[in-house]
């Protein structure tokens, strides 16, 4: 008898499959986890000690059960509040697969694609020019392969909604080609929560509690730290001090509705072990199809690959090519397959992830910034145990590495003004650098003069500021915020005119707004005027404000204004136009440039 009918081919799958299954079952079952992490309170204990962190919880789901769940250290360290499975937490970036999966219950639904121009479903994206308009899809978004770098310095502490997030992506340009260069981006997945709604008619919020959250009993989680505080059992960030061994406490990271879709859901390891099951078992929970095994799949197929960082600069191989799909990365530890994603926010770190060979998933969620490695430690710890393997001596190898980085970090903070040039003066006096200036992606910058110093407002990071030298003036070196220098510039005409800073990955230049203008008198600005030699231009107002100079015969040409009634083109920085008003009336207008200057009645 041949085996060549498809019919045939599909039992004998069918049957290798169920064999398969039932041979990975048999093996999970095998594992006697409590003797398996025999010594793993101990470990625990030493590790915290070590790393002088204040709590680490732990759990662990093998097939679909949660057999393991406890709580190391502390949840709150100033009240000595022990950390508990039931400890609610930020989980950070760990809320990306939701939104991953969230977005492949609308690609089943015919709502989106995954590898069509995203544009395709959605025409209201705009990405910074027509390459990216035409091909970027939703996997290059989820996958963060744009070639688009991460600016989160847009969200971070800023009001902005997600719309206007949304908005904000026409002015990223891209940093790499795409599709070569992992390149992770925070901005990508609040785009596709955005999308989600638009194609939804529901918020990201709303879809994911009803899609995922209700049928997962995922009773406890929600999206923001208002609900957390409501539980009965919730963290409290503390870290370590840049400087000394002293542990502080820190203000929860409020301001994330309007990125929430790449990092806002807040949770603890019970209800987390139920999303957790769902992923190991083909999308089921308690016996009902939560989440469609097709997305599941789609999501862990690798998407873009990771360099081998480790090995190439330490030599460690027990984890090998990594690669990302979406919202999750897949790699190698030591010969067995491994899906996680880490998820950070300030004072809080968790990681979620499994090994789908071996069935057997790990949480592991901890408190301290300084600590964070240890969801890393503690997890591939817990693995090599529950797998019969050697122990690697991740917490001895990571520890050397916090502790020097530590002391370099002390030691530059000595020499931070370090190329001073000494004896400089500032350009202007300090109310000339006073003003609001904005960038169209990171928003506004105020620096405000009180007592006779500027006052540094951005985000709601409030600091005074120092001048460094010449036009460069510095904030203080805050231990959360970190340090910002202001780079001030001055135009052609002797302005101060725009501000320089360095965030991100790149500097971003932030033009100074102009002064207010009289609608009265603005209204008055539309009209002809007449050159020296008898010709007529004109000067037109848009709907939205915006002012442009037309000559006959040619195209309009855009005119911003610079200070007061002053106008420039954005060709030319030393060309100018000046309305002349007189009495409240606008008579004229001056045309400017390095050769001279012409005055043009108005007709």
């Amino acid at each position: 008898m041949t085996l060549s009918t498809p019919a045939m081919y599909r039992r004998l799958a069918a049957a290798g499959l169920l064999l398969f299954t039932l041979a990975w079952r048999a093996a999970a079952q095998a594992i006697d986890v409590t003797q398996r992490l025999d010594g793993f309170d101990a470990y625990m204990d030493k590790t915290l000690k070590d790393w002088n962190a204040p709590g680490v919880g732990v759990g662990i789901v093998v097939n679909d059960k949660l057999v393991f769940a406890k709580g190391y250290g502390l949840r709150d360290y100033e009240k000595k509040l022990p950390f508990t499975p039931a400890t609610m937490s930020p989980i950070a970036s760990n809320t990306k697969l939701f939104t991953a999966i969230a977005a492949g219950m609308l690609v089943e639904e015919g709502k989106l694609t995954w590898d069509k121009p995203v544009r395709d479903s959605v025409p209201a994206i705009r990405f910074y020019n027509d390459q990216l308009n035409n091909t970027v899809t939703l996997r290059d978004m989820l996958s963060h392969r744009t070639g688009i770098t991460r600016h989160d310095t847009i969200w971070y502490k800023s009001d902005f909604t997600r719309k206007e997030l949304f908005e904000k992506l026409v002015y990223l340009e891209p940093q790499e080609p795409m599709r070569q260069t992992f390149l992770y981006n925070n901005l990508m997945f609040a785009a596709v929560g955005y999308l989600i709604e638009l194609q939804s008619g529901k918020t990201w919020e709303q879809f994911v509690k009803e899609r995922i959250f209700d049928p997962l009993q995922m009773n406890s989680t929600g999206y923001s730290i208002a609900e957390m505080l409501k539980r009965p059992e919730f963290g409290v960030g503390f870290t370590e001090r840049r400087d000394s061994f002293e542990l502080y406490r820190i203000p929860y990271y409020e301001d994330i509705s309007g990125v929430a879709p790449c990092g806002a859901i807040v949770s603890n390891i019970e209800d987390m072990s139920h999303w957790l099951i769902a992923l190991m078992n083909q999308g089921k929970y308690n016996g009902k199809q939560v989440i469609p095994a097709e997305v599941l799949t789609a999501t862990l197929q690798p998407a873009i690959a990771l360099p081998n960082t480790a090995l190439e600069t330490r030599g460690w191989a027990e984890v090998l090519n990594a690669a990302y799909g979406m919202g999750r990365q897949t790699v190698s530890y030591r010969g067995h397959l491994l899906t996680l994603h880490g998820g950070d926010l300030p004072g809080f770190h968790t990681q979620v992830s499994f090994m789908p060979q071996d069935h057997i998933g790990v949480i592991v969620f901890e408190i301290g910034n300084h600590s964070q490695p240890l969801y890393n430690i503690v997890t591939y710890n817990v693995y090599e145990r529950l797998l019969g393997m050697d122990q690697t001596p991740w917490s001895a190898r990571q520890l050397e590495i916090r502790l020097k980085n530590k002391k370099a970090g002390t030691e530059a903070r000595t020499k931070a003004n370090q190329g001073q040039v000494p004896d400089t003066m500032a350009s202007h006096p300090l109310a000339a650098y006073a003003g609001a200036y904005e960038n169209p992606a990171y928003g506004a910058m105020t620096i405000a003069l009180k007592d006779n110093r500027l006052h540094f407002d951005f985000h709601k990071m409030r600091f005074q500021m120092t001048r460094f030298h010449y036009d460069r003036f510095d904030t203080p070196d805050d231990e959360q915020d970190g340090k910002w220098s202001v780079n001030f510039q001055t135009n052609p005409q002797g302005d101060i005119d725009r501000a320089v800073m360095s965030l991100d990955e790149a500097e971003a230049v932030f033009v100074r707004k102009p002064d207010t203008i009289d609608p009265k008198v603005m209204s008055q600005l539309a009209g002809a005027y007449e050159t020296p030699g008898g010709v007529k231009i004109h000067i037109v107002v848009a709907p939205d404000g915006k002012l442009s100079l037309v000559l006959p015969g040619q195209p309009p040409l855009p005119l911003n204004q610079t200070k007061g009634m002053v106008f420039r083109s954005p060709r030319f920085s030393d060309e100018t136009f000046e309305f002349v008003v007189q009495d409240g009336q606008v008579t004229g207008l001056k045309q400017k440039d390095p050769s001279g200057e012409f005055t043009l009645p108005k007709k």
